[in-house]
């Protein structure tokens, strides 16, 4: 008997539109909750989120009959569709296009586990956009300069 094991842990990252400070702590938890909701609903198992008020981490185990991209798609499209419907917050809410997704082996599941959990107290020490390259440089993926 032939079995194919396909375990995809992916730490992704996205921010809100023009990195603006939408997900205040009134509101963190309950959006949090319906983007962990969603990553259920696709089949992907939740390992932890957090982040900031422009932005948030995901780690999760993808779902082998699904892309990272429709996942996010979902994610995305669909947490935006309800802060809005639930008038979360005076202005209108919307994510900044495209995002960052790394996958995670097994031996650094902890450290990354460890790293989205303490995003406030790393903050005070670093901002987003560096956080974000320095994410990008770790998984050589920086730009080729012209």
């Amino acid at each position: 008997m032939s079995h194919s094991y396909n375990k995809l842990w992916v730490h992704v990252v996205f921010s809100t539109k023009n990195r603006e400070a939408l997900i205040r702590q009134d509101i963190e938890t309950k959006a949090h909750q319906h983007i962990r909701e969603q990553l259920i609903e696709t089949g992907c198992f939740v390992r932890i989120i957090n982040g900031m008020a422009d932005h948030v981490h995901l780690l999760f185990l993808l779902n082998q009959q699904k892309s990272i991209a429709e996942v996010i798609k979902q994610i995305k499209g669909n947490t935006s569709y309800w802060i809005n419907g639930q008038s979360l917050i005076p202005e209108k809410f919307s994510w900044q296009t495209g995002y960052g997704a790394f996958s995670v082996s097994e031996s650094q599941l902890e450290k990354v586990f460890n790293y989205i959990q303490y995003q406030k107290q790393h903050h005070e020490k670093q901002q987003f956009i560096k956080e974000y390259e320095e994410l990008i440089r770790l998984h050589g993926l920086q730009k080729k300069e012209d």
